[in-house]
């Protein structure tokens, strides 16, 4: 049971009309994984949409990119972050012998299945807007590894990457030495990233597991606000295959008397992380009962939203995303802020409408149905799950105007691929499979043969080099004329967008 007070007196008796009260008594149909796919302007529309991403180029200065090369080179020494060893001890002796900076600071620590990174860009953006200075930890990078570390809204600069791996590094190789494995690919970034804010030094934090919860490197930290976003199945061969499972292993987050935001979750999922809550006397908010979305309307480059708030409601909030996931992802990101503010237990009142509105606007998420070509429209998301496919394929219709919509799919072979595929086979006309430079991508043979099974032999065309599957689909969406509204959306894997980025002069 939430500890959160409602926002008006007991006495006030609510209006049958209102549309939050709808939220809470209706059986919702939305998926709840619906928040990572995050949806550009409409095919026709040239003005609005997104801010412009703030992906980093490789550095000018030569000294700097070849410093910047032999950090990613040792880094790349490492077990990667897909090998993992259930622990956080060596995480944990690395911060002592750093002398514990993720302490030095009030943090926001976000799990879920899909949509972590969104959601913590919005956390971001409301938290500066209210001039505190942030420092936001997110994984994996689309281009550049050092997207992975902000600070004030802004990727950290390569010069202040370099100089902070070489602070840690002997400390780093202290560790390594102390402990039956070395530290991994993921533990060195997260120990980089919190000596980094507290060296900033960072108001708050806000903080991204990269994979479950419990024994995830990010949690040595103990957030103020535990943020969960919706739960699916992924990752099953390491956190479960069931929603209960997994929700297990995400709660682990939920620290004693912290705050819990809770988005719309299956049912199993949602009773695990609230008999969490009891256990350490968390306070919880849930989505569609003490915050959720009012009402949002389509408006040029986004949509216009009204948000309810721990503190009140507010109203036309303008966020240059498409898809009522990022709607749900904004309630959500706002509910955060609310609690880390105080809002709903220390105070009642709302937080400042404009700034609130000012920070909403400001919002951009990269390989995210990201536009990077016109004429045909040639869109990157990062899909790489069948929950965020089944994402990418509702936010389509709303998002954009395609009379004739051609995919590029490069896949990781240890991804559900045949449910991704799935997914998008009602709204792709015609698939170009390929595969990205990554060890873990799927074979591009191998992957036509289940895009052949679920999409037909007629629908299927293989080119192995992703600059050639680029052409050939962009050849596809124009053979039925150049105002047609033929488009080609680039998926299956952060890598794949992340390449496609580069190699259609982004970055």
């Amino acid at each position: 049971m939430s500890e959160l007070p409602p926002d008006h007196n007991a006495d006030d008796q609510p209006d049958p009309l209102d549309p939050f009260d709808e939220i809470i008594a209706e059986e919702t149909d939305r998926d709840p994984d619906l928040a990572v796919i995050e949806a550009g302007s409409r095919t026709l529309r040239t003005q609005g949409g997104p801010p412009d991403a703030d992906i980093p180029t490789r550095p000018a200065d030569p000294e700097v990119d070849k410093a910047l090369r032999e950090v990613e080179t040792e880094l790349a020494t490492r077990w990667g972050e897909t090998k993992l060893e259930p622990s956080v001890s060596r995480i944990a002796a690395l911060m002592d012998v750093l002398g514990e900076p993720q302490r030095s600071y009030p943090s926001i620590h976000i799990t879920g299945t899909n949509g972590k990174t969104s959601t913590a860009r919005m956390i971001e953006a409301l938290l500066g807007a209210f001039e505190l200075r942030t420092g936001r930890y997110t994984s994996p990078h689309v281009q550049s590894i050092t997207e992975r570390i902000s600070l004030d809204g802004a990727p950290i600069a390569p010069e202040r990457f370099i100089e902070t791996y070489q602070d840690i590094k002997p400390y780093v190789e202290m560790v390594d030495a102390s402990q039956e494995y070395r530290l991994s690919f993921f533990e060195v970034l997260t120990g980089m990233a919190y000596a980094a804010f507290a060296d900033a030094p960072a108001d708050v934090a806000v903080v991204e597991v990269g994979m479950g919860g419990s024994w995830d490197a990010t949690n040595v930290i103990d957030g103020d606000v535990a943020v969960v976003t919706p739960i699916d199945l992924d990752h099953t061969d390491r956190l479960g295959t069931t929603h209960s499972e997994i929700a297990t292993e995400k709660a682990g987050i939920i620290k004693q008397g912290a705050t819990v935001i809770m988005a719309q979750q299956p049912v199993d999922a949602a009773q695990v992380l609230l008999k969490k809550a009891v256990e350490v006397d968390a306070t919880v908010a849930r989505e569609g009962l003490e915050f959720g979305v009012v009402e949002r309307q389509v408006a040029v480059g986004g949509q216009l939203v009204t948000l309810r708030g721990l503190g009140g409601e507010y109203p036309e909030v303008y966020l240059p995303l498409h898809g009522a996931h990022q709607a749900h992802n904004a309630a959500v990101a706002l509910a955060a802020v609310e609690a880390f503010f105080g809002v709903g237990a220390q105070r009642a009142d709302a937080l400042d409408l404009d700034t609130v509105r000012k920070a909403f606007a400001a919002v951009a998420s990269p390989g995210r149905l990201e536009v990077v070509r016109r004429s045909p429209t040639v869109v990157l998301d990062a899909a790489h799950n069948p929950a965020g496919a089944r994402a990418a394929a509702e936010a389509i219709g709303e998002a954009f105007q395609f009379s004739r919509l051609i995919g590029v799919v490069g896949a990781s072979g240890d991804k559900n691929v045949r449910g991704l595929l799935e997914a998008f086979e009602p709204v792709f006309a015609e698939v170009v499979v390929t595969q990205n430079s990554s060890h873990r991508a799927m074979d591009a043979d191998e992957l036509a043969g289940i895009a052949v099974e679920v999409f037909g032999d007629e629908r299927v065309q293989v080119e192995p080099r992703l600059p050639d599957a680029l052409e050939a689909a962009i050849t596809l969406a124009e053979e039925e004329g150049e105002f047609s509204g033929g488009g080609v959306l680039v998926t299956g894997s952060v890598i794949t967008v992340g390449e496609a980025r580069l190699l259609l002069g982004r970055g």
